[in-house]
């Protein structure tokens, strides 16, 4: 089979198509015979490895895993003979990542808890843009409570794959939202429903006075006195992406003690995989409550060039890979 490999870390450059081995489904697992992939920024993380946790987490001097892609959506081609929930031809999605990756390939055999059936609403497309973003939003609004009507919700780094699903989920629940980006995504932030705008070349959403019931960041690289400074008494600030660095380390341990003392509540979500997970998404999408944004396709010898676009930072929502012809 075909798959996208790479054995060092560093640019695009490092990624190449390869003839590889079709993987064997072990006793608990199910073989998928993936139509599409997307990109993550986790994918994008992984693959340059710049940050220490990258490193002990997917290898310290070059990758553990060779085959990237976490998300996910295609056929069961096979099962292993400990499989209950899935049989072949079913349609699936998922976030293989806990499983070692490897979405970027013709097939891909992994556990079945990662997986759930997608809705037959639902493109192989569509379905493979929603695992990580759709969880990364749904998980990061929830964090230390849930979102009530006419609460005030921030999205910093709106734009992108987990931002433009989280915006549709708050407006769902009646919330007013106000999303921070740069100004080239402006129209289609507020195509999705959103309240207000934020361009953050111009203003920095922690210093214009303005305080929030809930703020979630994809992007969070400021202080913890910053955040603090955004919220309402009472108001959760999660972080679901951003630093690796100091800032990672403060919400890793010193936020979690200095969260006792103040209503504040700041921290760092912590993200699940499972199956009612993503049936959950599954249902809000046939609701029409989250419907994911896609920016551009690229086919699987093109995913170099994919995560170049994704390294310039204008997507807008998901890129997909189209791995297998048969999805279109």
């Amino acid at each position: 089979m075909k798959a996208i490999v790479y054995t060092k870390y560093g640019s695009p450059d490092v990624l190449h198509l390869k003839e590889v081995e079709k993987p064997t489904p072990k006793e608990n697992e199910v073989l998928i015979r993936v139509y599409a992939s997307s990109i993550n920024s986790w994918d994008w993380d992984q693959l340059r490895g710049n940050h220490f946790i990258i490193r002990i987490i997917g290898g310290l001097f070059k990758p553990r895993y060779k085959i990237p892609g976490a998300d996910i959506a295609g056929r069961v081609e096979a099962v292993g003979r400990n499989v209950k929930q899935f049989q072949p031809g079913d349609e699936v999605f998922g976030d293989i990542a806990g499983s070692g990756f490897g979405g970027f390939a013709e097939y891909v055999s992994v556990p079945e808890k990662f997986l759930a059936k997608k809705s037959s609403r639902m493109t192989f497309e569509q379905a493979a843009s929603l695992p990580q973003a759709g969880l990364l939003a749904l998980q990061g609004l929830r964090y230390k409570g849930t979102i009530k009507k006419d609460q005030q919700v921030l999205l910093n780094g709106a734009g992108g794959g987990a931002g433009t699903l989280a915006l549709q989920y708050a407006k769902s629940c009646g919330a007013e939202v106000t999303c921070v980006d740069s100004a080239d995504k402006s129209d289609m932030l507020r195509s999705l429903g959103a309240d207000h705008f934020i361009d953050y070349k111009k203003e920095d959403y922690t210093r214009n006075g303005r305080q929030y019931d809930r703020v979630l960041d994809v992007i969070a690289h400021k202080s913890l006195s910053d955040y603090k400074r955004a919220l309402k008494p009472g108001g959760v600030f999660a972080m679901i992406g951003g630093s690796m660095g100091g800032l990672l380390l403060q919400f890793l341990f010193i936020q979690p003690f200095l969260s006792r003392f103040g209503s504040k509540k700041l921290g760092l979500m912590g993200y699940k995989v499972n199956r009612k997970a993503l049936e959950e998404l599954n249902q809000l999408f046939e609701e029409g409550k989250v419907l994911p944004v896609i920016d551009r396709y690229y086919q699987l010898h093109e995913v170099a060039d994919a995560f170049r676009y994704f390294g310039t930072g204008q997507v807008k929502g998901k890129i997909v890979i189209v791995v297998n012809q048969a999805s279109l």
